[in-house]
Order: C-alpha cells, then sequence, then structure tokens
C-alpha cells in the first residue's frame, strides 16, 4: 500500500533548513509512553512521515555535513517507500547543486579532503550513498537521475584515488591526512564499489568491492566476538577501540551488494555473524545501545555518534532489500527497535534522542542527527518490521 500523507511543510522551508544551524535541547523530551507492541507498516509508515516532515521542517541542526546527506538519503529512503514526493528537496541542496554540475572540480573544492568521517565540511562516501539513492527515487518516477549517478561516480573516484598498498597491504585512508585506516571508510567502500558494479556493470567497481572485502577479511578488524573494531594501529593491528553500531551495519549492507553482483551466498553468512554479534552484544533488554548512550545525564555520545543506531538500522535495511528471505529472521527485532525509539526516544513535538533502550532522564540528545536516525529506524521497521 502507498501512502500519501499531503504537504505539511512549503519546499522552501524544506530547502532552507538543510543549510540552516541551530540546535533541538534536551529539555524536549516528554513523558514516556507505555512500551508496547505497535502495529507495523501503515502506523509506522505515518510515524515515520511525521518525523520526516519534522526534521524538514523546524530549525534542526543540518550545518553538519553527515546530517546533511544521511538527512537526504533518508528522505528519499522514505518517499521510496511510501510513494510521496513531498520532500523531493535534492536539486535546490548543497550537493544536489553540485550533481547537477557534474564537475569534478566543483566536488574537489566542497569536499576538503575528507573520505568519510574525518571531520571538516564533509562524509565523501555518505554524499555518494544520498546520490545514488536520489538517483533511485527519479528513475522511480520516470525522470532522469544520470547526472546524480555521474556525480556520484566523480565523488566515488576521488575516493578510490585513496587506495594504498604501501601501509597495512590496501585499504582507503580515512582522510587525506593518510594517518589512519579504519572499518567504516573501507566498509562504505565496499558497499558503494559492489552498488555501483550492480548499476553499472563496469569490472573495476567490482574488482574494488573484492578487492576490499578480502582487505577487509583480512585486517583484523573484525574481532573474536564477530564485531568489528574502529581501526587499525600505526603497525596495521587491531586498535581495539570501540565497536560503533554503524559499523556493524554497513558491512552488512556492502556484503549484500556484492552478493547481488556475485551470486556467493556465503557473503551472507559472513555478513550476518556481524549483525547477530551486534544483536547480542550491542542491545540493553534487546534494545540496540551504543556505548556512549545513557539514559541519565552522563551519556558521553557527540553529535556524530548519537546517529550510529540509525545507520545500523538503515544498513540493515540496504541488506534486506538484498536478501529478502533473511526478513523473517530479523523482523521482531527490527520491530522492538522501532517501538523502543516511539515509545522511549520519542519527545515533545517529535523530537527524537539518542537513547533508545529506556526513558531518557536528562541523558538522550535531541539533535538532528538523533532525528534522522530515528527516523531510519522507523522507515526500516514500515519495510521490514513484524507486519
Amino acid at each position: 500500500m502507498l501512502f500519501n500523507f499531503g504537504k505539511l511543510v512549503s519546499m522552501t522551508t524544506l530547502v532552507t533548513v538543510l543549510s540552516t544551524l541551530s540546535t533541538f535541547s534536551t529539555s524536549t523530551a516528554a513523558a514516556p509512553r507505555p512500551l508496547v507492541p505497535r502495529a507495523q507498516c501503515a502506523a509506522t509508515l505515518s510515524t515515520a512521515s511525521t518525523h520526516a516532515y519534522h526534521l524538514g521542517g523546524t530549525a534542526a541542526d543540518l550545518g553538519a555535513w553527515g546530517a546533511i546527506q544521511n538527512t537526504i538519503e533518508d528522505f528519499y529512503n522514505l518517499m521510496l517507500a511510501d510513494g510521496s514526493t513531498d520532500l523531493d528537496v535534492a536539486d535546490s541542496t548543497t550537493i544536489g547543486k553540485l550533481a547537477l554540475r557534474q564537475d569534478r572540480n566543483a566536488w574537489i573544492s566542497q569536499l576538503n579532503g575528507s573520505n568519510d568521517d574525518a571531520g571538516g565540511h564533509v562524509l565523501r562516501q555518505w554524499v555518494v550513498l544520498a546520490l545514488l539513492k536520489v538517483s533511485d527515487y527519479r528513475n522511480a518516477h520516470g525522470q532522469d537521475g544520470s547526472a546524480y549517478v555521474n556525480s556520484a561516480k566523480i565523488v566515488y573516484d576521488l575516493i578510490a584515488a585513496e587506495w594504498d598498498t604501501s601501509v597495512c597491504g590496501g585499504g582507503v585512508w580515512w582522510s587525506s591526512a593518510h594517518t589512519y585506516k579504519n572499518a567504516i571508510t573501507n566498509e562504505l567502500f565496499l558497499h558503494t564499489s559492489a552498488n555501483l558494479y550492480n548499476r553499472l556493470g563496469d569490472s573495476t567497481y567490482l574488482n574494488n568491492a573484492q578487492q576490499t572485502w578480502t582487505w577487509l577479511l583480512n585486517s583484523g578488524m573484525r574481532n573474536s566476538q564477530g564485531l568489528w573494531n574502529d581501526g587499525l594501529t600505526s603497525s596495521c593491528q587491531n586498535n581495539g577501540q570501540t565497536t560503533w553500531t554503524y559499523n556493524q551495519g554497513v558491512v552488512a549492507s556492502g556484503l549484500a551488494e556484492l552478493y547481488l553482483a556475485t551470486g556467493d551466498s556465503s557473503l551472507l553468512t559472513q555478513a550476518e555473524i556481524t549483525l547477530d554479534a551486534a544483536i547480542s552484544l550491542k542491545t540493553q533488554n534487546g534494545i540496540l545501545k551504543e556505548s556512549c548512550d545513557n539514559a541519565d545525564p552522563t551519556s558521553t555520545c557527540d553529535n556524530d555518534q548519537a546517529m550510529f543506531k540509525g545507520l545500523w538500522m538503515k544498513h540493515l535495511q540496504f541488506y534486506l532489500d538484498r536478501a529478502p528471505d533473511r526478513v523473517s529472521k530479523y523482523a521482531d527485532f527490527i520491530g522492538a527497535q522501532e517501538s523502543a525509539v516511539y515509545h522511549y526516544a520519542t519527545g515533545a513535538d517529535w523530537t527524537v534522542g539518542n537513547v533508545w533502550y529506556a526513558p531518557s532522564n536528562g541523558g538522550s540528545l535531541f539533535t538532528a542527527e538523533t532525528q534522522t536516525s530515528g527516523l531510519a529506524a522507523h522507515v526500516c521497521a514500515a519495510k521490514y518490521g513484524p507486519c
């Protein structure tokens, strides 16, 4: 069933907010709703739409490039799920204007030397994913999405040039400073490489995806529990740093894209080693919990970290998009996350905080990053929760 929720805010407001800067506050928390099961699909899509329009129609902090790119991707992910068109704002955003120009030098000027989340103005690989999702929407509506794909290829090529075999035998550098090789940069490169191969059929992308997975598998970054630590030391050993949730989700979606490209079902087995480890070890009372999350006012998450659980949910959705026969295995868990977001993390005026596992006691952050994180959880549940 498709849902059309109507235009709740003006397109001008939506576009303006993608380039404005202000903040939510922890004071927006409301009394928690009782944690009970919710009917999925229609109700969940309706909730997702409400969160999306709040994110687009209030002065959320979308000055951070990570929030901008993931919000754009989430808007288009929602519209592809519910058939709506009201959040089609990409052409008027910074990355949309750059995409339409298809100018390599303009992208280089904007990107400022960051390969994933090294700070600065852009998270390059999140840009690629946002551009590809807009292209999917354009194609689904009989429109020309080629400018977005072409720009995704431009940005991808800038990242691919950062592959370096002289240190740790391969891998893409975290940033142009060439000081760190980590999991998320290369998990994203696995995903974007396989994704572009599945779209365009260019064997260069497939070779890059296969090479990246081989390197990741042999890097030692996945620990004995099945979780990916943050990265490598200067001597190319697992640095033992935090097993952030998003690392566990992005690798799975990348492996699913590579599975689609090759038909190798062992890749899904590898993905589920990590997904299942995250469900077992990165939860409290069955709900995702980042190590820095705390319902009390001792939470230490920064804005980026507060978004990671939503990225896990989004990339679980992308995994199931490519491996639909696995939906029944994860449906109940997906539904539980959405229910927790709705009952525990949703505050006043439909703002969403970063603490999902329990009612906030003053520790939940309410930011644009946490809002788009909640949106991702709702869309994932609307598609693959227990309807």
